[in-house]
């Protein structure tokens, strides 16, 4: 199986937008390339997903009786792909790199199909070779479907910034939304009975042997804006599930955070075009989706307990009613940034700046990974010491500033983990999480008041919101105590960087 490096970029878009890309995209290059085909793939794995965990997929994909098993590892722009022909329904495991990556006599089993029709269009644009394909078609896995209709544009030679020029150019004829996850994703999420788009938590950052810390820093980026996408197409769904929703913001404002946090910790590198830009842009999407966080949570952690309790307030039915319409409008505005013209132009070019942006050449950025982290992770420990000393004797301004200080050594943390050892660095975070903990409830503290001010409840909402409010305020010297010693516990802690 020979190996290659598909350079690719996909977006999920609607049925109805895909004549209009095809109409905005160059012409072929050459006459006849301009095809349609019927695509049949299969895609395997072990009984127990070893090549899912592995980060791989391996499909058998068929067309005018020819068979390709094609199998593909890695993420971002740049994914190995390794590529040959075979006789069978079923994949050859003797294929390199199957041997590697399955345990001696391991069974390889169909897990999900995919069929699609594509319309595929080869051409030249800005001194690089394109591929277009567009797939509209079923990803099925048992009595299980989902939908597929998605753009791709492959370099097939020449220099990646064009594929980010020709995505802006075509995302200016309709709408397009950057996505990162594969079709073997989604039937990989199908089989687990996900059948509609969920909320995502970020992925684990594997760093390789050798890793420079320009390596590490698309490392972390590209699975940050892999989350925000993820998220961002939940929001977007029609009609928006109040089940969904409130995760969904979540672990959108936990993406752009980390990736925030990201362009923070590696600043000594990124200083140049691009930065500013993405930070003001990462800034305004956490914006618009705060107000929706703040009421999810004041909903889940103090209204709720509330409702189950033996004795809630009185009016706190009423409280309930306002306050799900105001998260109602709150999700809203955060669906409504997720499907904006800005947020398409955020993906693309924030995805542009990590992969191909001059940051790559600055001084330091192909240094090893390793005593930049230890330098980085001391500097972030240090920073969180001086903003703790205000713990008890700061108010809420100063506790917040802390708490921000905390969050940006714990994505450090997950950032660098892969590069110590597992049980050192859970030791650590168990401390680190903890005074998060404690902090996060007393920002919720903090938030609750003005929060439900801004609302202009009825009387009797308003009576049941002064109770819970007052009750979390009892609560309050408990926990800035609690954070205290929380602190100590940390600073106190072996930091698992040396």
């Amino acid at each position: 199986m020979s190996p290659d490096r598909e350079i690719e970029l996909k977006f999920a878009c609607g049925p109805e937008d895909l004549a209009a890309v095809l109409a905005a995209a160059p012409k072929a290059s050459l006459a006849g390339d301009d095809e349609t085909r019927e695509l049949i793939s299969v895609y395997f794995d072990t009984p127990d997903l070893v090549l899912q965990k592995a980060g791989a997929s391996l499909r058998v994909r068929e067309h005018k009786g020819k068979r390709i098993q094609t199998l593909k590892r890695g993420q971002g722009l740049v994914r190995e792909e390794h590529e040959a022909p075979i006789e069978g329904l079923a994949p050859d495991p003797a294929l390199e790199p199957l041997p590697e990556l399955l345990p001696q006599g391991a069974s390889l089993k169909p897990a999900f199909n995919v069929r699609v029709s594509r319309r595929q269009r080869t051409f030249r644009y800005q001194g690089a070779e394109i591929e277009l394909a567009l797939d509209q078609g079923e990803v099925s896995g048992g009595d299980q479907r989902r939908p597929i209709c998605e753009v791709e544009l492959e370099l097939k030679s020449g220099p990646p910034a064009a594929l980010f020029a020709l995505a802006r150019e075509l995302s200016a004829a309709a709408p397009l939304y950057l996505a990162f996850d594969s079709k073997a994703s989604r039937g990989q999420a199908l089989v687990a009975g996900d059948a509609a788009p969920s909320a995502q938590k970020s992925g684990k950052v594997a760093l390789a042997d050798g890793a420079t810390v320009g390596d590490a820093f698309q490392a972390i980026a590209r699975l940050a804006l892999a989350q925000i996408a993820a998220n961002a197409a939940v929001l977007r769904e029609s009609p928006l599930s109040p089940a969904a929703a409130p995760e969904a913001v979540h672990q959108l404002r936990v993406g752009a955070r980390r990736l925030r946090s990201a362009l923070s910790t590696f600043k000594a590198v990124l200083e140049g075009d691009g930065l500013e830009t993405a930070k003001a842009d990462l800034k305004w999407l956490a914006a618009n989706c705060g107000r929706a966080r703040n009421l999810d949570v004041f909903a889940a952690e103090t209204l709720a307990p509330a409702e189950l309790g033996a004795n809630p307030p009185p009016g706190v039915e009423r409280l309930r009613a306002a306050l799900d319409v105001a998260r109602e409008a709150a999700w809203a505005q955060a669906s409504q940034a997720c499907a904006s013209e800005r947020f398409r132009a955020l993906m693309i070019d924030a995805a542009a700046w990590v992969e191909t942006g001059g940051w790559r050449a600055a001084d330091g950025a192909d240094k090893p990974v390793g005593p930049f982290a230890r330098r980085a992770l001391k500097t972030r420990l240090k920073k969180l010491g001086k903003r703790g000393r205000d713990v008890e004797r700061g108010d809420d301004t100063a506790r917040h500033h802390l708490r921000i200080e905390a969050k940006k050594l714990r994505y450090a943390c997950d950032g660098f983990a892969s590069l110590y050892g597992d049980k050192a660095v859970h030791r650590y975070l168990r401390h680190l999480k903890e005074l998060q903990e404690v902090l996060g409830a007393l920002n919720d503290l903090a938030t609750a008041a003005p929060l439900l001010a801004a609302l202009a409840l009825p009387s009797e909402a308003a009576f049941a919101a002064g109770e819970l409010v007052g009750l979390q305020a009892a609560a309050k010297p408990r926990l800035v105590a609690g954070a205290a010693k929380a602190l100590d516990r940390l600073q106190a802690a072996d930091p698992f960087w040396g």
